[in-house]
């Protein structure tokens, strides 16, 4: 318990600290767009590494080197935990926005980080909303600004991934930049296998090889997310005898 106490402490003092932070950003920003961004970038993984070093989890990565450090991409991974946005998002060597719900919008100081850092809010019961955002994520991908999402559609609560939507591709297909499939081990065992007690462990987390869907053949762009599921299935089968 102590660890979800030390953990909730650091959360909310970012956010209160954070309030004439994002003030000073927002007048960064004015005069160097770029400046502010990576200063942005850079504080919030500060705050998430700062946050997984207090759960105590040891994260395992493998194929950092897959992921491009000149150019936008598609981070496509399985979910299980609210830590993998932590452990994914610490690691994105450039600027990156994540898909979240719309609900996320009510959380004041939060909804203002998140759009500070070009996170994207899907309504998934309206679809002219949604064609707007992806629509959205397909113009940060071309200004250089990576995307990533769980196209699982929510934080899945079995050991078993549901079916990507095959919609949430559509970034890649569009714009044409790499897939990069992201593989996440025994997440759940920071929090979610036993509320509220958060508990150190081992995570590992794998990066595979991008996914150019122009170098797929015609049946596989078809069901591009279900390649990309495969090939996520594929690291995490091998990783699971490494826990």
């Amino acid at each position: 318990m102590i660890r979800f106490i030390l953990v909730v402490i650091i959360v909310l003092s970012f956010l209160i600290l954070g309030i004439p932070v994002l003030l000073v950003e927002w007048i960064v920003g004015k005069f160097n767009r770029h400046a502010k961004d990576y200063s942005c970038l850079r504080i919030v993984q500060g705050a998430f590494k700062l946050i997984l070093w207090t759960t105590g989890v040891k994260t395992t990565v493998i194929g950092q080197e897959h992921v491009p450090k000149d150019q936008a991409v598609l981070y496509i991974g399985n979910h299980r935990s609210y830590f993998d946005i932590l452990l994914t998002y610490s690691r994105c060597p450039g600027l990156t926005g994540y898909v979240a719900k719309v609900e996320m919008l009510r959380y004041w100081l939060l909804r203002d980080w998140m759009k500070a850092l070009y996170c994207l809010f899907l309504d998934r019961e309206d679809m002219k909303a949604g064609l707007k955002t992806i629509l959205q994520g397909i113009e940060y991908i071309k200004n250089g600004i990576s995307i990533c999402i769980f196209p699982e559609g929510t934080r899945n609560r079995t050991d078993q991934m549901m079916p990507f939507k095959e919609g949430s591709l559509k970034m890649a297909e569009k714009t044409g930049c790499p897939i990069i499939p992201m593989a996440i081990t025994n997440s759940a065992e920071i929090f979610e296998n036993h509320l509220p007690f958060i508990r150190p462990c081992r995570v590992i987390l794998e990066y595979g090889e991008p996914i150019y869907p122009k170098e797929l053949s015609k049946e596989e762009r078809k069901f591009l997310g279900a390649y990309t599921q495969q090939k996520i299935q594929e690291m995490l089968d091998k990783n699971a005898a490494l826990i």
